[in-house]
């Protein structure tokens, strides 16, 4: 039996391992994840605000099958990226514990809407669980899928991409030294950078091959990249990174981060008590954003804010954390809606994905890539043509695929996802971390819990990512040669 590989220089050559060996932590994972949801189905079942018993029952069908393909997952022992998982575990905070918790905007609308829009969740997820399960391919093993695009000193430029990435986020958001035309190009380029490394810093980390050194080092740029964005008064930014980062772990170790989830969480909540009134103060009423220099003091007025008795008090009974990740009110309202007061689109927000990648330089009038949610949002009576331009709504996959179909659309989206996650999941068997197909995952990673987005802005912004992802290791390799 062989000692295992100590080389601190490269990552484990594939994201699974052969057939038939598993991760010792698997089973701990598979138990803990058992545990909690059992728990929650517990709770819910004798503390649920859904007035309706059947909505209760729906609601814990919803929450089951959000998490079984993670349990699955984690019952395997496997190490291939839980990539069609995460993506379902959205499930629980956009349609679960809204209805079990009774989300306040469920109130506006007939119990019969509710009913439907739950049957609508519960289908979807039996058609993409039935559909991944289904999908089979075999692997890849020709040189394009199992060589890795950069085999030396990993970690080193791994560090460098942390610092550029955490470099730009402080730059960008607490200065106005880059130019508005750059801002794009580089926004694409350095966050892809840095959902690169992040994550697999963090994975080598939970598989126990970073030195001490480099986990101080990672932790420190980690949290100022967090602190960073969220001097932007956006805490979904700074969750994003987390939430990536914690996801590299656990693939990584089997094991949950559990301290460092709980301050996260802790962290995340005491902010978002205090967010709209640092917003009401910095958006509304123009107050001038913090410089470097001025950080500490900006989060020490954010925290005073978060801890005011009155104002937690108000954010506790208007805008809760679970309840702003909640797409289940707008899925209600497309169901309520949708046949009998407006038709369905029949694919109108489709239609306009692939203008979206034509170039501006070719297209100078092509419209703005939410061009699809401010149809919806349009059509739905919930903004204007100018009020577009200030703020978007959050529609996701599921309203928009009920908006162009109704439940055949809701089953076509299911299936979509289902069968390429499981496709490129399959082909990519052997395929090392550092493998063009490797890193591509990890871009599937970290755009498999937007759920927020509509499928135009999903495709794109992926894509954009996946140059900058892809498109960097590419110029190292063949300029450096490494």
């Amino acid at each position: 039996m062989t000692e295992p590989d100590t080389d601190h220089s490269a990552v484990d050559p594939a994201p699974v391992r052969p057939r038939g060996q598993r991760s010792r932590g698997s089973r701990p994972l598979f138990t803990a994840g058992m545990a909690a949801l059992t728990a929650a189905l517990g709770y819910f079942a004798v503390s649920s605000n859904a007035e309706d018993p059947l909505h209760l029952y729906f609601g814990l069908l919803i929450l089951v099958g959000a998490t079984l393909p993670s349990l699955r997952w984690a019952r395997q022992g496997d190490f291939r990226l839980p990539v069609f998982e995460v993506f379902m575990l959205t499930g629980v905070n956009t349609y679960a514990i809204p209805l079990l918790t009774g989300h306040q905007h469920l109130a506006q609308y007939s119990d019969a809407d509710i009913t439907t829009t739950a049957l609508g969740v519960l289908f979807f997820q039996a058609v993409a669980n039935l559909t991944y399960f289904a999908t089979k391919a075999r692997p890849k093993t020709t040189a394009a899928w199992t060589e890795e695009v950069i085999a030396k000193n990993i970690t080193d430029y791994l560090e460098y991409g942390m610092i550029i990435t955490t470099t730009y986020t402080a730059v960008v958001l607490l200065t106005d030294w880059i130019p508005r035309d750059l801002v794009g190009v580089l926004r694409a380029v350095c966050y892809g950078v840095g959902i690169m490394t992040s994550f697999i810093l963090s994975r080598m980390w939970g598989q126990g091959l970073l030195p001490p050194q480099k986990k101080t080092v990672f932790v420190v740029l980690l949290v100022l990249q967090v602190i960073f964005s969220w001097t932007a008064l956006f805490l979904i930014g700074g969750m994003s990174i987390l939430i990536l980062t914690f996801l590299g772990y656990v693939t990584g170790s089997k094991r949950l981060p559990i301290v460092p989830m709980a301050v996260a969480i802790i962290a995340a909540g005491t902010l978002h008590n205090g967010k709209s009134a640092m917003r009401l103060k910095y958006w509304e009423g123009r107050a001038p954003m913090p410089t470097l220099t001025e950080i500490p003091a900006f989060y020490s007025e954010w925290i005073g804010y978060s801890l005011d008795p009155e104002i937690s008090r108000k954010t506790k009974e208007t805008n809760a954390i679970l309840q702003r990740t909640s797409l289940m009110h707008i899925l209600c309202l497309v169901v309520s809606y949708t046949p009998d007061r407006r038709p369905y689109l029949e694919g109108k927000t489709y239609g306009q994905i692939p203008g979206q990648f034509v170039p501006r330089f070719f297209w100078p009038e092509k419209p703005v890539g939410h061009i699809s949610t401010h149809t919806l949002s349009i059509y739905y009576g919930l903004q204007d043509e100018e009020s577009t331009g200030k703020t978007t709504v959050a529609f996701g996959l599921l309203s928009e695929a009920y908006a162009n179909f109704g439940f055949f659309g809701l089953a076509l989206i299911g299936a979509l996802f289902a069968y390429a996650f499981k496709k490129i999941g399959d082909w990519s068997i052997y395929s090392p971390l550092l493998s063009y197909p490797g890193l591509f995952q990890i871009v599937l990673m970290a755009w498999s819990f937007q759920a927020e987005l509509t499928l135009s802005v999903w495709i794109t912004s992926l894509y954009q990512a996946c140059i900058a992802v892809l498109g960097v290791p590419f110029l190292v390799r063949n300029l450096l040669g490494r």
